[in-house]
């Protein structure tokens, strides 16, 4: 198949030094303060007398703070400083409403409904002509990941989007080329189904070479990272990866919930970092790790938790300039009506994450100015 001139951007080799990006959402709004459990303060037991973890299901990092026993798995990521936890992130005027916070964190604006989000116009203004650079491992695509130019590809296999890529309706599209004059939208159609068709191909190609031995827990989070890992150690040149879990909206009955959840992150992200570690790619990499929201500081009648404000958000990586802790234990005296204050804006994080590791400025992609942060 012949392959249009703007589509040969895509088939630029992998560089030495290129830099990775991966985001997991924990989608539904994760109980933060039963994920990192400040197990010295009194009123974190007062205000959850049924929810609060028995010390048998903490296991003690700092001498205030301890993971959920369920986070296992990290915690020989966090002792070789490959994990950084910043706590008590968040926005002004927090929206308790899972949409409108999740789009919020998408599009990284908390005033304006945007029809963008933020690796989205990453991808606008630093990947001219490159139009897959970030991928989904899901069967639709994030607000987080479209752009006004560039709108991401969404994925769940390689094998299965080649096969369905290379239809008859697929390539008749993608080997011809709308009339002169034709309508903008079919123009747009025919560029799109060529730009996918060939996306596919070398994405394919790709990881036909490379073969994962690594062991990824058999959990659909875990079939996701696999996805990733393999599209990394195949050196597939995308520069940003997104996938999620869901389910962690835990009004009833908590504590079994967000343990199987949280299992099934701990177990799929320590996979992903040790396949990379052990192939030369976590050096270039950094994972995300965001939820939409917290949960209330006291439990509710119903065994679980309602929606709240401030939460804990994770950073992975090997190059990290601070691990561990970066900032103090959430404040459980000074409650906004029975949440969280936040004490750092979560685009900070991106802004850090955009000017350090992505070499990328922050403001044209935020609309304006953050401090950034030290974890990089």
């Amino acid at each position: 198949m012949l392959i249009p001139q703007f589509l040969k951007a895509w088939e630029r080799p992998l560089i030495e030094g290129d830099r990775i990006l991966v985001v997991l959402q924990l989608s539904g709004g994760n109980d933060g303060l039963n994920t990192i459990v400040p197990f010295t303060n009194d009123i974190y037991f007062q205000s959850r007398p049924k929810l609060a973890l028995k010390p048998e299901k903490i296991l003690k990092i700092s001498d205030e703070l301890g993971f959920n026993a369920a986070l296992e798995k990290l915690r020989g990521i966090y002792d070789q400083g490959y994990m950084s936890v910043i706590n008590n992130v968040g926005y002004p005027n927090p929206d308790r409403s899972h949409f409108r916070s999740m789009d919020i964190w998408q599009s990284a604006n908390p005033k304006e409904y945007l029809n963008t989000g933020w690796v989205g116009r990453f991808l606008d203004a630093n990947c001219d002509g490159v139009e897959h650079n970030a991928i989904e491992i899901d069967d639709t695509l994030s607000l987080a990941l479209k752009g006004d130019q560039i709108k991401s590809m969404a994925m769940r296999d390689p094998a299965r989007l080649y096969k369905a890529t290379h239809s008859p309706m697929f390539k008749a599209m993608s080997e011809n080329q709308p009339a002169h004059g034709a309508d903008p939208i079919v123009s747009y159609l025919y560029k799109t189904a060529a730009e996918t068709v060939s996306s596919a191909s070398y994405i394919y190609n790709q990881t036909k070479t490379y073969s994962s031995t690594s062991q990824y827990p058999n959990t659909d989070l875990g079939g996701r990272l696999k996805t990733i890992g393999t599209l990394i150690n195949s050196g597939v040149n995308t520069k940003i990866y997104y996938a999620a879990l869901s389910g962690f909206d835990t009004h009833v009955n908590q504590i079994g919930q967000q343990e199987r959840l949280l299992t099934q992150y701990a177990d799929a992200v320590a996979a992903l970092i040790q396949d990379l570690d052990a192939h030369g790619n976590l050096d270039r990499t950094v994972i995300l790790t965001f939820s939409e929201f917290g949960r209330r500081v006291s439990e509710n009648a119903s065994g679980g938790t309602d929606h709240g404000t401030a939460n804990n958000i994770f950073v992975f990586g090997k190059k990290l300039k601070q691990a561990g802790f970066l900032n103090s234990t959430p404040d459980l005296k000074s409650l906004d009506e029975g949440d969280l204050v936040y004490q750092v804006d979560f685009r900070s994080i991106y802004a850090t994450l955009l000017n350090k590791w992505m070499n990328a400025d922050p403001s044209k992609i935020l609309g304006e100015d953050f401090p950034l942060l030290n974890f990089l």
